[in-house]
């Protein structure tokens, strides 16, 4: 009986922590590279932007909108739920507040009008299933607020995003982008993703605790990697 009981307890603790503190993610993809590999596992604040049906686990419908809620910054990583499919967990970047008006003119994220400043850093260097190594040419942006993270864009304009029309972010919405930006289905794409109304997100994306090379065996230690274990996720 005590051994049940502390089960019993264990689980309620994990799922109020679960609900009301931290939540743990996997990144399966390469959308947010640089700044978020595949297979890095990371702690989601639940308490940044408050409660919503989509905080609680199963998504428990208790109430309609946010509680206890603060507004998002922008260029916070959040995870959210797909507007089109609440069972999806997304990650991106916000980079879109209520009000906003959007643009991507010849790759360069532009915010109310006015071009986002980035600056040419190097190469980033991934290597593929087949073998084969990748590079990307790898920018520092700045947002309006002073806030600097990596993107990765190619230079050949290629891409349909590379060049959109003007988003205007609703009132109660965020507009959410990659940092990869030729590899991410994000806002930009009004009927995959759109415009992240404020119940859909999750939270803010806070610290690594464990990253791992997936294109290695998971018994080979050598593919973790241990420069990324406890760091903070900007």
């Amino acid at each position: 009986m005590d051994t049940i009981k502390t089960i019993f307890w264990a689980i309620i603790l994990a799922l109020g922590i679960r609900t009301v503190a931290y939540e743990p993610f996997n990144i399966p993809s390469g959308s947010m590279k640089p700044t978020l590999l595949i297979g890095d596992y990371l702690f989601v604040s639940k308490f940044s932007y408050g409660y919503s049906t989509y905080s609680l686990p199963f998504g428990v419908n208790l109430f309609d909108d946010r509680i206890l809620s603060s507004e998002p910054k922008r260029g916070d990583v959040a995870v959210f739920k797909l507007p089109s499919d609440p069972s999806v967990d997304y990650i991106k970047r916000i980079v879109g507040l209520p009000g906003d008006k959007i643009q991507v003119i010849d790759s360069i994220l532009h915010i109310n009008g006015k071009a986002v400043e980035r600056e040419l850093v190097g190469d980033f260097v991934t290597r593929t299933r087949d073998g084969s190594i990748h590079r990307s040419n790898r920018y520092v942006e700045t947002l309006p607020s002073g806030l600097k993270h990596y993107i990765l864009e190619n230079s050949d304009n290629l891409n349909p995003m590379d060049n959109t029309q003007v988003y205007n972010v609703p009132p109660g919405h965020y507009f959410m982008m990659g940092d990869n930006r030729d590899n991410s289905r994000d806002s930009r794409y009004l009927n995959e993703v759109g415009f992240v109304p404020a119940k859909n997100l999750v939270g803010r994306a806070e610290f690594l605790f464990y990253s791992k090379d997936t294109l290695e065996p998971i018994w080979d230690l050598s593919s973790i990697r241990f420069d990324r274990l406890f760091t903070g996720i900007e």
